[in-house]
């Protein structure tokens, strides 16, 4: 390594956030810039562990000592070409992956982790900014075709190692623009979408055509596809929400946040969304304890809620890590999101059993009670309590892929979870069909759906050159 004590002489630092007060007033995204001596000092901390642990930490095997070794040494040119040997979008996990990496750095063992993250997102900022991302087409084309269903972060990789292998890629999207869940499910405080334009710019460069406003299966015949590519990847996600059926549910004010959260992004763009459901004014209650729940604690700050409540079912985790997650699993315990650190108030162990409402049918209050650890949740006796409540975000996840339209018309075979069910190849149970992401493995990280999307396109370019 470049400084073999490195760690013995540093500690850790991170960039600091802007000041919740400020940022709860834009849309931009939170952190300060983190001078560059500064971040070469942290890539020393990285040691010579002789088993790198961050390696399969990080679901797509991230060469991890390799390029903090070459921050280290100011050799800026050659990292990011070690850390695109891995990752095709090191600017979305660099921002918004919660970095397993860290979770099993070896020196996370007894003192606090390498800062991987931040070193990652440096290196492709400053390799966008000093001009070293260029497009790089194949050489050779194969006169092979392939369609992605899906523009999210699995079909967008998918898409640009097969053009880069040569065939000719067309990436189909529902939505009118492309990024998928990174587009419309991540708040821009967490990730400005102009990295999402810059990496089209850059593979339209390569070969990939984009097509938007196409809802294969709905809009877009699947049989055309079938027709006319040699090979279609499912990369669609998982958006089936998982639905509170509780009394109430029906009250108007009461919506998935993946209804409330696609809208803000859409104005953010700078779309007209008419009837748009803001938090503004209202008493909001988050049902979720999840990512997706902070991501809606922060939007309703920045439209100045009167007050925000986010209920998990789960007992609070434990300020360190517990001891049922040993380094180098992923820890259990308590994390606070930058929307946490904005206001609101956060509760574990309550489940929600019903919804109030006035003459107009819309929403006033939420009923819930306090509840014993899982599996068996039961309700602790004299603890029930209401709130108010004008605006119900449910954000406890997903069941899986949509169904209807596309899945059911290709007929393809669904694991015992409901999910797309694939091989070793990522082919489905239908000849030239392949799946990656969320679609096949169910909700899961961005830096999953990378690697799945490599992996996918791997087998796909395996598939077509038999």
């Amino acid at each position: 390594m470049g400084k073999v004590t490195g760690f013995l002489e540093y500690t850790r630092e991170v960039p600091e956030r802007r000041d919740p007060a400020l940022r709860v007033q834009d849309w931009f995204e939170i952190y300060q810039p983190f001078p560059e001596e500064k971040l070469r000092t942290q890539a020393a901390r990285c040691m010579d562990c002789g088993v790198p642990f961050c390696h399969t930490g990080c679901p797509v095997n991230n060469i991890i000592p390799d390029w903090n070794d070459l921050v280290y040494n100011n050799r800026w040119r050659e990292a990011v070409r070690q850390l695109h040997a891995t990752n095709n979008f090191p600017e979305f996990t660099g921002r918004i992956c919660p970095a397993p990496c860290e979770a099993a750095c070896v020196l996370g063992i007894n003192e606090p982790a390498v800062t991987i993250k931040q070193i990652e997102k440096t290196i492709i900022d400053r390799a966008w900014e000093q001009g070293y991302i260029k497009a790089e087409p194949a050489a050779v084309k194969s006169g092979k075709r392939v369609a992605v269903i899906g523009s999210g972060p699995a079909g967008l990789a998918a898409a640009q190692q097969l053009a880069r292998a040569g065939h000719d890629v067309t990436v189909f999207e529902k939505n009118d623009r492309i990024g998928g869940l990174l587009r419309y499910g991540i708040p821009n405080f967490k990730m400005e979408k102009h990295l999402i334009d810059r990496r089209v710019v850059q593979m339209q460069a390569e070969g990939v055509q984009f097509v938007v406003n196409a809802h294969v299966g709905v809009t877009t015949p699947v049989e055309d596809l079938r027709r006319e590519f040699d090979a279609i990847l499912l990369a669609g996600g998982a958006e089936h929400p998982r639905n509170l059926n509780v009394p109430g549910r029906d009250l108007a004010g009461i919506h998935f946040a993946m209804e409330f959260l696609p809208q803000q992004n859409r104005r953010c763009e700078g779309d007209q969304v008419p009837e748009q459901i803001l938090a503004t004014g209202k008493h909001v209650v988050i049902i979720g304890g999840g990512d997706t729940g902070a991501d809606c604690v922060g939007t309703s700050h920045r439209q100045g809620a009167r007050s925000v409540t986010q209920f998990e079912l789960l007992p609070k985790p434990p300020d360190t890590r517990a001891a049922s997650t040993p380094w180098p699993l992923w820890p259990m315990q308590l994390r606070i999101e930058s929307s946490h650190e904005e206001g609101g108030i956060r509760d574990w162990s309550v489940n929600t059993i019903g919804f109030t409402g006035n003459q107009q049918g819309r929403v006033t209050q939420l009923h819930a009670v306090r509840v014993g650890a899982p599996p068996r949740f039961e309700s602790v006796p004299g603890t029930e309590f209401s709130l108010p409540a004008d605006l119900v975000l449910l954000a406890m996840g997903f069941t899986g892929p949509v169904k209807s339209g596309l899945i059911e018309q290709l007929g393809v075979t669904l694991d015992p979870r409901g999910n797309v069910a694939a091989d070793a190849s990522y082919m489905t149970s239908v000849p030239g069909v392949f799946a990656a992401g969320d679609i096949r493995r169910g909700q899961s990280l961005v830096v999953w759906a990378i690697s799945e999307g490599r992996k996918a396109a791997e087998g796909i370019d395996r598939f077509l050159r038999a």
